[in-house]
């Protein structure tokens, strides 16, 4: 993949991928949003549903509890940047296929070299076994970061996951609180 252009060139080239097969099935390329020079970067697996139809991550009933833990912690949404590994929906909001990973991670790795986040959070166990360590385990290590390359990244429960188990809702604000934390210090730098 070129290593150089714009966060619109580099959508302009994913909105046009064929990679895989998803790309035809799309009815939008899922391929972030959020403030173009942000600290902050939360990655996600792949958009669902409402993500597919609006072209924008993390807008359906996970991302407004995500909105609410946000604003929980007093982390405004339009600082920080959002994406996915997969910037296409797999059919029925199934899990990625390593394939599909494949295919779609240089694009992920181009919005990382033009944003420069200093942080990034994986937002569940799919993209934290891609990111951080294939052997991540999310209830194992959830809110723990670890240093890599330039960045310090760290992972907490998908928000999907939560609406599905109420009872990590308390697990997920305390690790949210120490994001908040960790992004604090790294803006009074």
């Amino acid at each position: 993949m070129e290593q150089n252009g714009t966060l619109e060139e580099l959508y302009a080239r994913c909105k046009a991928c064929d990679k895989c097969q998803l790309g035809a099935t799309k009815t939008n390329c899922v391929f972030g949003v959020g403030n173009p020079n942000a600290d902050l970067m939360f990655v996600g697996e792949a958009p669902g549903e409402q993500e597919d139809l609006s072209g924008t991550p993390f807008v359906g009933r996970a991302g407004q509890l995500f909105d609410r833990f946000l604003y929980a912690v007093g982390i405004d949404r339009s600082e920080v940047y959002i994406a996915n590994i997969l910037k296409c929906r797999p059919p029925k909001n199934r899990d990625p296929l390593p394939e599909e990973e494949d295919a779609c991670l240089d694009y992920l790795r181009e919005q990382v070299r033009i944003i420069k986040p200093k942080l990034i959070v994986c937002l569940g166990r799919i993209s934290a076994m891609r990111l951080i360590s294939p052997d991540f385990r999310i209830t194992r290590d959830h809110g723990k970061w670890f240093d890599k390359g330039a960045f310090s990244m760290c992972a907490v429960y998908h928000p999907s996951y939560l609406l599905r188990s109420p009872s990590k809702k308390e697990e997920m604000l305390v690790d949210m609180k120490q994001i908040k934390a960790k992004y604090d210090e790294i803006k009074n730098q």
